[in-house]
């Protein structure tokens, strides 16, 4: 019985195949689709214009509808040789707060610098320049954000006068003028006032100091404080938002 079964099985396998290799050649005959990407976006020239691509890009972070540009082995290809980004962010360290993510930029868009709590010194200082002095980058961001542990520790052992172990005082010390403004109206909540006040008077340190103030006084250069919302995703403008 099985043998005699055989050849009926293999008939109608071999007219299944042959169904299949139809309709596989009527798919090969339709037109194929091309798929294109979009044109890259051009730099932005000026501070108003690299603060209009930061916030756009912001909004689609909170909105969840992200372009993800600038992310494929073209864009790669195109930056290997040579950069020219429209933005410099200065962020905290913290895990959550990745400025390419937030704004929704790509490869070769940003230069950007990450310390706890943005503590800044002549090193980082010499860094967020590098852009505006060398490369004429139009806009300068100092990023602080919701419950920044970094703040939070500087603020406890300012407040308590004990010191912060091994090279964490550092960032303390770098806090003190924030921490000084805090102590004199806390608020409901010292360490996010604190992060506030940190964020603007590193703005304003930037914007004032000898290399980078000429920039900003003839309009070549924003330098703008913003606060990250862990909770929304937005980002929120506090200084220096260009006219």
């Amino acid at each position: 019985m099985r043998t005699a079964g055989l050849p009926a099985r293999r008939a109608v396998l071999t007219a299944g195949l042959a169904a299949a290799a139809g309709a596989l050649s009527g798919c090969s005959a339709a037109p194929v689709r091309k798929v294109t990407t979009a044109a890259p976006q051009p730099r932005p020239a000026t501070p108003q214009a690299a603060y209009a691509r930061l916030m756009e890009g912001n909004k689609r972070w909170v909105s969840g509808k992200l372009d993800h540009p600038d992310r494929d082995p073209e864009r790669r290809e195109l930056v290997a040789e040579a950069q020219d980004p429209f933005g410099v962010v200065l962020a905290c360290i913290d895990s959550r707060v990745a400025p390419e993510l937030i704004f929704d930029t790509g490869l070769g868009d940003l230069y950007v610098l990450r310390t706890g709590g943005q503590a800044i010194g002549p090193v980082v200082t010499g860094s967020v320049e590098y852009g505006p002095l060398t490369g004429g980058t139009p806009l300068v961001v100092v990023l602080g954000h919701q419950r920044c542990g970094a703040v939070e520790a500087a603020y406890t052992s300012l407040k308590a006068g004990k010191p912060l172990p091994g090279n964490l005082e550092a960032l303390a010390k770098a806090m003190v003028p924030a921490y000084e403004l805090t102590a004199k109206n806390p608020g409901a909540d010292p360490v996010d006032t604190m992060t506030h006040h940190q964020i603007e008077v590193t703005a304003e340190g930037l914007r004032t100091n000898a290399d980078l103030g000429p920039l900003v006084e003839k309009g070549a250069l924003g330098v703008v404080g913003a606060y990250y919302s862990l909770d929304t995703g937005r980002v929120e403008v506090l200084t220096g938002a260009p006219a």
